[in-house]
């Protein structure tokens, strides 16, 4: 089950027994057990009725034992036992002794006053061991799975929406290729952007732009875009500018060649007929990625781009082997690559 559909039970005050929260978002995780929280215990009550317990440091029976117990100065308790590694296929690296009967026991003869929430943060559960059926069985389950870019994107606009901020989608998607999917990431930059734009503002692309950091890829992949739009120049400042920040011209430019093999695969699959969610999927990159590199492939024929990389793969070996100073090396490589000839000259 979903987080938000978990939130709109505990509004109604439906509280389950028992919840099984299992995927790697660490901010799903943190947001379950916050609502969960929140909806049974107040600020009072946490500290007589709140306990945490971590599967490989504790024995479980010691957190069975407390969820036993009756609470203190309140109606109900709460037992979280985290890293639940003995749900999963994994090899248990811990050497504390652990009582699971006792635990199965508690699972089919749980007490009413008690909310025991069991955190797996794994990808999977060994869906063959018995306790993990029967906890299945018993128990709500969330879903704190990692999630994909078009997900991720449905998040941020939401979030920000929450804010009474609309946030265009083309902002969302440029956000995510800039961080990623990380959730927790996401929320951080988000609210940034809401309190620059303000209540009913809007983020766009230029927002995110101009509000959140720029990574080397950027870096690199605007200095191929002035090298192919033959902004030689602002090429040649952008390159100096990542010497500055004592980037190595080495990796420099490895993320070059990666650029510019992107740009080829972009290139070959479009010809063949796939479209920007089939190339972004087959070359594992986001969407928005595959789009810009579509605009910068249309500037070159397929001959062109191999060229390219055989010089850039040239370039790569005559650094590692000293035979040119780097920095003089990529200026150089950066020139040739004025006269290039593309279809957008």
């Amino acid at each position: 089950m979903s987080l938000s559909n978990i939130v709109k039970k505990l509004k109604q005050q439906k509280v389950a027994p028992f919840y099984l929260i299992t995927g790697t978002e660490g901010y799903i995780i943190d947001e379950a057990l916050s609502s969960i929280e929140k909806a049974v215990l107040n600020d009072e009550e946490k500290d007589f009725n709140l306990s945490v317990y971590d599967y490989q440091e504790t024995p479980i029976q010691v957190a069975v034992e407390d969820a036993e117990t009756l609470p203190f100065m309140g109606e109900r308790r709460i037992v979280i036992l985290k890293n639940a590694i003995f749900l999963t296929g994994a090899k248990e690296k811990s050497k504390v002794e652990h009582d699971l009967t006792s635990f199965e026991q508690y699972v089919n003869h749980p007490v009413d006053y008690t909310i025991f929430i069991i955190v797996a943060p794994y990808e999977k559960l060994d869906e063959r061991k018995k306790i993990v059926k029967l906890l299945k069985a018993r128990s709500e389950m969330i879903n704190a799975s990692s999630v994909g870019h078009d997900a991720a994107s449905d998040w941020a606009k939401n979030r920000a929406a929450e804010q009474n901020v609309q946030m265009e989608n083309d902002a969302a998607q440029f956000l995510i290729s800039k961080i990623g999917t990380e959730l927790s990431l996401l929320a951080q930059e988000i609210d940034k952007m809401v309190l620059y734009v303000g209540e009913n503002g809007v983020i766009s692309v230029d927002t995110v732009n101009e509000l959140v950091s720029r990574t080397l890829e950027e870096d690199i992949f605007s200095l191929i875009d002035d090298i192919v739009h033959k902004r030689i120049d602002q090429a040649l400042r952008t390159f100096y500018d990542l010497l500055i920040q004592n980037e190595e011209p080495i990796k420099i430019l490895s993320l070059m060649a990666r650029q510019f093999r992107i740009i080829f695969g972009v290139k070959e699959l479009s010809q063949r007929g796939y479209g920007e969610k089939q190339i972004a999927s087959m070359l594992k990159l986001h969407p928005y990625v595959v789009k810009l590199a579509g605009g910068q492939a249309r500037l070159f024929t397929e001959k062109e781009l191999l060229s390219i990389l055989d010089r850039l793969a040239e370039a790569d070996y005559e650094m590692k082997t000293g035979k040119m100073d780097k920095v003089l090396l990529l200026e150089l490589i950066i020139m040739e690559m004025n006269h290039v000839k593309s279809n957008g000259a």
